[in-house]
């Protein structure tokens, strides 16, 4: 029964070939592409908004210097709300329910905004390792917490994403598998059920959303640090 409750999260092949690389790129198929007439279809408008309003909020904390990083982060947005958005959908594969992949977006972007406060800034950029004012018999202490602080924090991006992900889906499979048990013996309880698995589908709506924000939010904070 445990096998099958995590055999969701298993990266699905055909003919031994993995299609993670399918699941992948399958959201970028779903957004259309703006033409070149004046007047765009509704469809095309809200997204323009909601790329705009997001990408002004996003950059609103950055300087000049950050802002070239609008197009990359923009894109993790929407790559990552839509890859989420459709892992609720029956019968289809969530990749960022992999910690592999999530990691392989936050420890690279992570390491480039590093290594610009290396590069630009890098006398700002080690001083965020000893707070201003700090006793000398502390320094070394806090030198050491503060360096593991840095590098635990792609681990932290990494595990969030995938945790409150999977903890979700768990959840769904869980009270579906609850409600089909229960409604030949039960059905009001059944129903009752039903009536939190719809709030919960509710919630983890929410929860694909507001997680990919706070991804690309935190990356944007890393990058305020050092630009």
């Amino acid at each position: 029964m445990m096998t099958s409750f995590f055999d969701q999260f298993a990266s699905p092949s055909f003919l031994g070939i993995p299609l993670i690389s399918i699941a992948i790129a399958l959201p970028w198929v779903m957004f259309p592409t703006p033409p070149a007439r004046w007047v765009n279809n509704r469809l095309i408008t809200l997204q323009t908004w909601f790329i705009n309003r997001f990408t002004n909020q996003l950059l609103l904390p950055l300087n000049v210097g950050g802002h070239k990083w609008a197009l990359l982060l923009t894109s993790l947005m929407i790559f990552l709300i839509t890859t989420n958005m459709l892992g609720l959908l029956p019968y289809t594969f969530t990749p960022t329910t992999q910690l592999s992949l999530n990691m392989g977006l936050a420890v690279p972007l992570w390491l480039a905004t590093v290594i610009i406060g290396m590069r630009n800034q890098p006398t700002i950029a080690l001083g965020h390792l000893l707070p201003e004012g700090t006793p000398i018999p502390l320094i070394p202490v806090l030198i050491i917490i503060e360096t593991i602080s840095l590098f635990i924090r792609p681990l932290a991006l990494g595990v969030r994403l995938t945790a409150n992900l999977t903890a979700g889906h768990l959840l769904i499979q869980l009270i579906a598998t609850a409600v089909f048990v229960l409604m030949p013996m039960m059905p009001t309880v059944a129903v009752l059920t039903a009536a939190v698995l719809f709030l919960l589908t509710l919630l983890e709506v929410a929860v694909a959303m507001i997680q990919a924000y706070v991804f690309v939010l935190l990356l944007s904070l890393y990058l305020q640090e050092n630009v």
